[in-house]
């Protein structure tokens, strides 16, 4: 684990690793450490030795800082690099095992030809993979964490909500990845000798130390991580297509696979929409400059690229060369944990000014900590986590990012409504209406009455059309006899119709 040196990255030799200036006196961290230090009957012994951790990862470039807004002059050089690193981070973050274990869902759950399987993979993973995009593009223009910018739709209150539900995504994810990992280390091991609870408790303190330093150092992993994986999942596809079923059907009558269509195709857009949730986080560090179609494209591209996956045969695994291929492909499940395991840390401080307090340090070894116990908890009950967790989880963020894309488009940018929110001059430009200082202050945002009612208007819309194992909506439950998930759509659809009218009124009222 290299230092990164300043000069690195002022030539965009290391993308990206922290700039030099982002790690001065000047910095949120430290002024927040040094005024920690000032009033010791507030200061455990524990919190003296995390803010000396914190010191200490300062001092060797590492990141220390939590949700605090990183500033212009605190971000690294943008370079083709800095393209590069975009496009290799989201191939490593999804070239993962969970992405074949969702592709198998498929054909072994909802009885899909591979053709069927296929296409609805495909057009799932492109839908979601635009929403993801376009949050992502407020990482450099804003310097703010995903949750933050939650709060210039939502409000500060309403927020919370929001923080809650990413957290039980990103707990959830994770809780996944070290299932999977731990299963597929504990079934090539020799008779079974490695149990799951070794394989996950592995994986599980790797992701703690890579997220525990910080963006630099987990930007650093991500660059390199996707190489193993490639070359494994490209061996394992190549001796396995053989097995590959092209010619069976799909099961049941017309309208019972028109309804696995749309569930499946709803289940993998919630695989890639859950993104969405923390897209930002991980280009807070890059220039204010950097052009927004470039964060977007790439971001598009390498996101359908990496997960549109399909399953291999287990078969392919019994060989010795074959064990080892499958050792890869688990610790590569790494590099899917560690970006969670760092917003987790962060959004545990964006549920209010006392969380702050913590240092992200301690909010991410929590995080990883009731991840672990969870996984350790499910480990022989992975199908039904998968199938029921993802779809429910991607109910709430497609609404959330419906609202938001509303809130940019209509009422934030020059386009839309004149409501006078911001400034002529701050309507100009991708993500200048808004005032990005007073992220930390409730006055300054808006209340969040107009989202807070349409994101429930959306979840009433979700909740009447989805279809689950121990739950089918009323309208779902129309088509075929497993009923069609068309939560994420209609949820999206209703959501985005009533809050327009909902904001007009409440900026009229409160004028925010």
């Amino acid at each position: 684990m290299s230092r990164v040196s300043h000069d690195d990255v002022q030539q965009g030799l290391n993308v990206p690793a922290l700039p030099k200036t982002a790690m001065d006196k000047t910095t949120d961290s430290e002024e927040y450490i040094a005024a920690s230090n000032q009033n010791p009957k507030s200061t455990s012994r524990f919190m003296t030795y995390i803010r000396d951790l914190e010191r200490t990862l300062i001092k060797h470039n590492f990141e220390a800082r939590g949700v605090q807004r990183v500033l212009p002059n605190e971000r690294h050089a943008f370079t083709w690099r800095s393209c590069l690193q975009i496009f290799v981070f989201w191939i490593s973050f999804n070239l993962a095992a969970q992405n074949v274990t969702l592709g198998m869902l498929g054909p072994k759950i909802y009885g899909l030809s591979f053709r069927d399987a296929s296409l609805c993979a495909f057009f799932g993973s492109v839908i979601g993979a635009t929403a993801v995009s376009y949050i992502a593009t407020f990482g450099p223009v804003s310097g703010h964490r995903t949750l933050i910018f939650a709060r210039y739709t939502f409000g500060w209150y309403p927020t919370k909500l929001i923080v809650v539900l990413e957290l039980i995504v990103l707990i959830g994810y994770s809780l996944i990845d070290l299932v999977i990992a731990g299963q597929i280390l504990s079934a090539v091991s020799p008779h079974g000798s490695m149990s799951i609870v070794v394989g996950i408790i592995v994986v599980a303190i790797v992701t703690w130390l890579i997220s525990t330093f910080g963006y630099s150092v987990f930007h650093a992993y991500q660059r390199y991580a996707f190489v193993p994986q490639l070359i494994a999942f490209c061996i394992l596809y190549g001796v396995s297509s053989q097995n590959f079923d092209l010619k069976s059907p799909s099961q049941g009558d017309n309208r019972t696979v028109v309804g696995n269509r749309i569930s499946f195709l709803s289940i993998t857009l919630a695989a890639a929409i859950t993104y969405g949730g923390a897209a930002a986080d991980y280009f807070v560090y890059y220039p204010v400059t950097t052009p927004p179609i470039t964060i977007f494209t790439i971001t598009l591209g390498a996101l359908i690229l990496a997960g549109y996956t399909n399953s291999t045969s287990p078969s392919n695994f019994n060989t010795g060369f074959g064990k080892f291929l499958a050792v890869i492909v688990a610790l590569g499940l790494v590099a899917n944990s560690v970006p969670p395991a760092y917003s987790i840390g962060i959004d545990f401080q964006v549920l209010g000014k006392n969380f702050q307090k913590v240092p992200r340090v301690v909010w991410n070894t929590v995080g990883v900590v009731i991840y672990t116990v969870c996984a350790l908890a499910g480990r022989d009950h992975l199908a039904e986590i998968f199938t029921n967790f993802l779809a429910l989880m991607g109910y709430w963020v497609i609404i959330w990012m419906g609202i938001t894309i509303e809130e940019q488009v209509l009422f934030r940018s020059r386009f839309g409504f004149r409501m006078g929110i911001g400034d002529k001059e701050s309507r100009r430009g991708w993500g200048r209406g808004y005032n990005w200082t007073v992220w930390n202050t409730p006055e300054n945002l808006p209340h969040g009455i107009a989202a807070l009612l349409a994101f429930l208007v959306g979840w009433a819309g979700a909740i009447l059309c989805m279809a689950q194992v121990w739950y089918k909506g009323p309208i779902a439950g129309l088509v075929g006899e497993y009923g069609a998930d068309m939560g994420n759509f209609v949820g999206a659809s209703w959501a985005a119709l009533v809050y327009p009218p909902l904001r007009w009124l409440e900026i009229k009222k409160f004028g925010l």
